[in-house]
């Protein structure tokens, strides 16, 4: 059975964003090439992104446009895996989002989410967003927690945890950068 990956970037106080959603803290440590390195092996694990409504319209574009015209962006082989996977984007509301290699879907989260991980292929990926994620945690769906503590202190913000959850610290791997990248899985 597939497995449910979540990678995300967090402060050292728990936030993925601000209030306002805003996450320009995540540049703040500066590049590091050996993270950015296993940050696309955690995407070649993959075959398949899992996405709320509320960020794709800003996670396809910013990829879509990086993999079309900036082939000497460090992220550029980031951006060509991305735009090649399948994408699935979650919402009540919307039944069309256009977007390469990208479907809608709008049924119950856990019944298709199941259903996903039951299909032949790689892993699953979700990078975010807050709610989304919250949605998928407060179901028990997410299989392997990838968190990326940056070395910031936001104050308050968004969290992806409404409730007690523990976790098992599978491992850390610190960058030169200051950030650690964490492994859990739930208990």
């Amino acid at each position: 059975m597939r497995k449910l990956k979540l990678q995300i970037q967090m402060t050292i106080d728990g936030f993925v964003a601000a209030q306002d959603s805003e996450q320009d803290w995540i540049w703040l440590a500066g590049p590091d090439e050996s993270g950015f390195q296993k940050i696309i092996e955690l995407a070649e694990s993959c075959d398949t992104i899992l996405l709320g409504r509320k960020m794709t319209r800003g996670f396809i574009d910013h990829w879509e446009n990086m993999a079309d015209h900036l082939p000497d962006n460090p992220a550029y082989p980031l951006a060509q895996l991305l735009v090649n996977m399948r994408k699935i984007v979650f919402s009540r509301t919307e039944t069309t989002i256009t977007g390469r290699n990208l479907a809608v879907e709008n049924g119950d989260l856990a019944t298709a989410v199941q259903a996903l991980k039951k299909e032949p292929g790689k892993d699953i990926m979700v990078y975010g967003g807050a709610s989304f994620v919250s949605s998928l945690i407060d179901q028990d769906l997410i299989d392997e927690y990838f968190i990326i503590t940056n070395p910031v202190a936001i104050g308050s913000g968004l969290s992806i945890f409404k409730e007690r959850k523990i976790l098992k610290l599978e491992s850390s791997t610190a960058f030169k950068n200051g950030k650690v990248l964490h492994k859990y899985l739930p208990v």
